[in-house]
């Protein structure tokens, strides 16, 4: 069994039983105001395991399992079995708590603020994928279907805008810093997929 499957599971899981337990809901999710108060920095990784309704847990489990196995069957390709689960489970695990680093400051002295979610180690892992892949068509509603390069591009803009507006409330900035986050890191491990990316791009024809 997949590593990506695995952790689909747990998440399932984890926020399926969350649903009907409002403690855990309560002391596993990201409030930074608690976290600063408490020190309960573990919010930082539980609450990736959590999510709001059914919705928000199906569209991120779903794009997780779309990427996620190509992402960490190319880790296993090029760093081992075991070297190569590690790397994956930084780049997702690592991204969950590093794109909620300035969501932290932002809001550490407001109390009412909550997030949780896995969309920044699942932007992570799609910006993993766009460098290894980056003309693979990402489709959207499985109707509209975009090289993964040009969607990147589209959604690092959309990201930091939505995330200045704050006019919902979706944490844009996670799903932001996950992605710079899954794609720098990801280059850092695997210099030699740049050059790669460039020649994907260049080759490219619309038609």
């Amino acid at each position: 069994m997949s590593v990506t499957l695995i952790l689909i599971i747990i998440t399932v899981g984890i926020s399926i039983y969350a649903w009907k337990n409002e403690s855990l809901m309560h002391q596993w999710i990201f409030q930074p105001y608690a976290v600063q108060r408490d020190n309960s920095w573990y919010r930082f990784v539980t609450s990736g395991f959590l999510h709001a309704d059914f919705t928000h847990l199906f569209f991120n489990m779903f794009t997780f399992f779309f990427f996620g196995n190509n992402v960490e069957y190319t880790f296993k390709a090029i760093f081992g079995p075991t070297t190569g689960i590690l790397v994956y489970l930084l780049i997702y695990i690592g991204a969950i708590v590093v794109s909620d680093i300035p969501t932290f400051f932002k809001h550490r002295n407001d109390p009412p603020y909550r997030a949780l979610g896995a969309s920044g180690g699942v932007a992570a892992i799609v910006f993993s994928s766009i460098l290894f892949y980056p003309t693979q068509d990402i489709c959207l509603y499985a109707i509209l279907c975009i090289p993964g390069f040009i969607l990147g591009i589209l959604y690092l803009v959309y990201s930091y805008y939505s995330g200045k507006k704050m006019g919902d409330n979706i944490n844009h900035d996670a799903h932001l810093y996950g992605a710079v986050y899954g794609f720098v890191l990801s280059l850092i491990l695997v210099p030699q997929a740049l050059p790669n990316f460039f020649s994907e791009i260049a080759n490219w024809r619309m038609f």
